[in-house]
């Protein structure tokens, strides 16, 4: 019967998961932990038993196992549970529990039976009593060789045999009417061989287990509680206020397994890829974008307001939600910005840890970044002082003898036609077309990088030392978040299509004026090296203890403004059907939404539920023609007392940021993040006009002073607007230059484009070279809807100058710049560095916001 119940259950498995297959691996060598070890780290396998000799069973052999694979329940952990009374947290050994069901099956009454178990050790001994106990049972266990078996023998209800009786032992010693069970080892392996393969009951049981942890549940997350105090700490001591949970703790809370995270010190790691494998066929969330009206320097807070509307959403709505937000690069940390953790009662923690280095992404780009740039300038050089045969034969050298082609060397013939694998078979003119990638220095486009402001390096020459024979040329650095590696980071699905993406960069032209890429060079390995690690989204949590994921960060105005899609991938398989994951695009809707929707939705292929677009009174007032704002001077009445006027005037800029969401066929909620000095006059007049500009719903916010309590109303109208669905659809598919027109005319309401000379020679060679279907990044200033910082509001009627078309291809898409625009940001006058510094006694970070 239980064997029949086993294939039963099996089948509505599979039923259920096709593809699923429980797989028991058994261990019966002799270099037992290393195999054990393997196995604990190889996700195709979901239990694990070891068939060995007794005296190979020791504490170190056992507690070896991972106790989620442990299916006969030997380890200290599983044991644990079992005496503590968690047995649906546990394995426990089969044979008990086979025992146990047998004697109810047979309607055998445990309760104040007398129960003897003979000849078993550890783990079984352990689980039988336990189990026998629980059901109110007197429990004894003894050894054949034990001289007062007889007597135990005669007073037993219930015997069960752990191991072969031995001859001398009569049958008379156990009483007529005693139940006996036989688990011993040889008796149980004559079974099993005649009537079940022997993976089947713990394969099964194991496997269902798996599978069930697999599926959506809402989690049993432990929640952190605020005390919010008035007036708002800074955002570093609320931060230091909260001890955040144990990465590992958050990571099992929220269904990853042991195997899936790499730990980086007490609350961060990074999750392994192998979880969009094992979650394939679990159903997505929900998905929500944050975006914002055009940014001011008063700042409008949509970091805080995702960070505010998931805390919302999982601590307070008891719904899986995850929040995906870019990492911040050091350049707006120690410059003008400061952190990017969120604010108030509303931010990810540890903030320090979170704004800076992380786990070292950043550097991981700035380091395959220039390895590249590197590989450009010596090729040219290499090429410009050596012959077609010495050049030759130092990329292809003989080592002992031996002289062959590396892979990617071999990818490169076949890219050129030449179908030969013999580096001596190649012709003269061969080896010059291999050897020679003739790359025209007047069409490099790929920058060296530094995550630093540093203005200095908007412009230098290059190649200055006599060692560099004479070949210089004027270059430049661009801030790390620019480089497309980042852009290909935050847009790739995979390890193999980060790979591709990566060989796929275009850095220059030939001198016939076809691209030539970062595989022709020859460097796709080592970048895919160097990105390895980089490529797993880091696991953070908010301060009340709900998870985030922190990965990628491409800036807005010069790159495409939005987190990582194998963040969001990931997440919405964690969050499961009925949760919500919230991600953030960078500075205004014009901007970062219109990115996220025409770049990373192409890309990722998810469909967005719903767009949350966040406002602040203070800086509507800024956009109806309020006085500028200076860092470091009070803020002027207009924004501190009540002016509807101001308001109302601003809120065109908010009417028309609604009208772009509404281009995509996406509801929209407006959030309105509360500041004190706001009015509740001018807080209605900013909802009610939001409305009518078409918003689903239009909510004030308060969580940067109270936390998630104080974004429950805004996390329902966003349920409610995302189960209602959207519409969406992309804004374009048409050729390069109509793309441009396109963007500029419905989204930042311009009249038209002006094309620059050069603009318009770059897009010629685009789309003669085949990448006129990609979409595109416009870079642009964040600060106003034209191409001009000042014009605030709505600006109307003006030619949008396009002074420069460069192409991502890696990344996949055409970036045209807008105007004059700096891949180089600078420092202010007084940077945020002199507020910046370290307690060398207790080593916390302070001045860091």
């Amino acid at each position: 019967e239980v064997i029949q119940n086993s294939k039963e259950v099996l089948s509505l498995l599979q039923e259920k998961s096709p593809t699923f297959k429980p797989v028991l691996a058994i261990i019966q060598v002799s270099r037992i932990i290393d195999e054990i070890l393997k196995i604990n780290e190889d996700t195709r396998v979901h239990g694990l038993a070891l068939q060995i000799s007794e005296n190979s069973f020791s504490n170190k052999v056992l507690n070896a196992l991972k106790p989620e694979k442990d299916v006969d329940g030997v380890t200290d952990i599983n044991l644990g549970r079992l005496v503590r009374g968690d047995a649906h947290e546990c394995y426990v050994s089969p044979v008990a529990r086979a025992v146990i069901e047998l004697l109810e099956k047979s309607g055998v009454n445990l309760d104040g039976k007398k129960m003897l178990v003979i000849g078993a050790h550890g783990s079984l001994e352990a689980a039988l009593q336990c189990l026998f106990q629980r059901r109110g049972s007197m429990t004894m266990s003894s050894q054949w060789k034990t001289p007062q078996l007889q007597g135990k023998l005669l007073e037993a209800d219930i015997v069960v045999l752990g191991s072969p009786k031995p001859e001398e032992i009569p049958l008379s010693w156990i009483q007529p009417g005693t139940t006996v069970l036989n688990c011993s080892h040889d008796f149980l392996s004559e079974l099993t061989n005649q009537i079940i393969n022997p993976l089947g009951l713990q394969g099964v049981g194991s496997g269902r287990r798996w599978l069930r942890e697999q599926q959506h549940a809402r989690w049993r997350l432990h929640c952190l509680k605020l005390q919010p105090l008035s007036p708002v700490p800074s955002d570093l001591e609320i931060s230091r206020a909260q001890t955040p949970k144990a990465v590992e703790v958050l990571a099992k809370e929220i269904g990853l397994l042991a195997d899936e995270i790499e730990i980086y010190g007490k609350s961060k790691a990074k999750v392994r890829l192998s979880l969009l494998e094992r979650l394939k066929d679990q159903a997505d969330g929900k998905y929500v974008l944050v975006a914002g009206i055009t940014p001011t320097p008063l700042g409008e807070g949509k970091s805080t307001v995702t960070v505010g509307l998931v805390q919302a959403l999982t601590a307070h709505l008891n719904i899986n939600s995850f929040a995906c937000l870019r990492q911040p690069s050091q350049g707006p940390t120690f410059g003008v910005k400061g952190g990017a953790a969120g604010g108030g009662y509303a931010q990810v923690i540890p903030m320090e840890e979170f704004n800076l280095h992380l786990t070292g992404d950043i550097h991981a780009i700035t380091a395959a970044n220039n390895l590249l740039a590197a590989a450009i300038d010596t090729r040219i050089l290499h090429e410009n002082t050596q012959t077609d045969k010495a050049l030759y034969n130092r990329l292809v050298p003989s080592v002992n003898g031996i002289r062959e082609f590396s892979s990617i060397q071999l990818a490169r013939l076949k890219k050129l036609g030449i179908n030969k694998t013999d580096p001596n078979a190649l012709t003269e003119e061969e080896i010059s077309k291999f050897a020679r990638l003739n790359i025209d220095p007047s069409t490099i486009t790929w920058q060296r990088v530094l995550d630093t402001n540093d203005r200095f390096l908007r412009k230098i020459t290059i190649g200055q030392a006599p060692t560099e024979k004479g070949y210089s040329r004027q270059a430049q650095f661009d801030i790390a978040v620019a480089s497309e590696i980042m852009a290909v980071l935050a847009l790739t699905d995979s390890l193999v299509d980060m790979k591709e993406r990566l060989g796929r960069m275009v850095v220059a032209s030939d001198k016939n004026g076809q691209p030539v890429t970062a595989e022709d060079l020859g460097v796709t390995g080592a970048l895919t090296v160097l990105m390895k690690d980089a490529i797993k989204p880091n696991l953070m949590q908010t301060l009340e203890g709900t998870p985030v994921f922190v990965h990628a960060g491409p800036f807005a105005n010069i790159a495409h403004g939005n987190s990582s899609v194998l963040a969001d991938k990931i997440a919405l398989k964690l969050v499961g059907e009925e949760g919500f994951v919230v991600t953030e695009a960078g500075f205004g809707a014009d901007i970062g939404m219109e990115k996220f929707f025409n770049i990373k939705c192409r890309a990722s292929g998810l469909v967005p539920n719903a767009v949350v677009l966040v406002a602040t009174v203070r800086a509507l007032k800024m956009h109806g023609g309020g006085p500028s704002v200076t860092a470091g001077v009070p803020l002027k009445k207009e924004y501190t007392e009540e002016n509807i006027q101001l308001v109302a005037d601003g809120c065109c800029n908010l009417q028309k940021q609604i009208q772009i969401a509404q281009l995509f066929g996406v509801p929209v909620i407006v959030a309105l993040n509360v500041f004190k000095t706001d009015t509740r006059a001018e807080i209605d007049l900013v909802c009610e006009l939001a409305k009518r500009a078409g918003a689903f719903d239009a909510v004030p916010c308060y969580h940067w002073s109270i936390g998630g309590k104080g974004s429950v109303e805004l996390a329902r109208a966003v349920r409610d607007a995302a189960n209602k669905g959207s519409r969406f659809r992309f804004l374009y598919n048409l050729p390069i230059v109509e793309k441009i027109r396109t963007i500029a005319q419905a989204v930042y309401g311009a009249r038209d484009i002006e094309l620059s000379p050069e603009a318009q020679s770059k897009i010629d060679r685009y789309t003669q070279q085949g990448f006129g279907n990609l979409p595109i990044c416009m870079a642009k200033t964040h600060l106003s809807l034209s191409h001009q910082p000042d014009k605030k509001g709505v600006p109307r009627d003006f030619i949008l100058p396009i002074s420069d078309v460069r192409a991502s291809i890696g990344a996949g898409f055409i970036y045209p710049l807008v105007g004059t625009m700096s891949t180089m940001p600078g420092l202010p006058t007084r940077p945020c560095f002199y507020d910046i510094d370290l307690d060398t006694e207790t080593e916390q970070v302070k001045g860091l916001f």
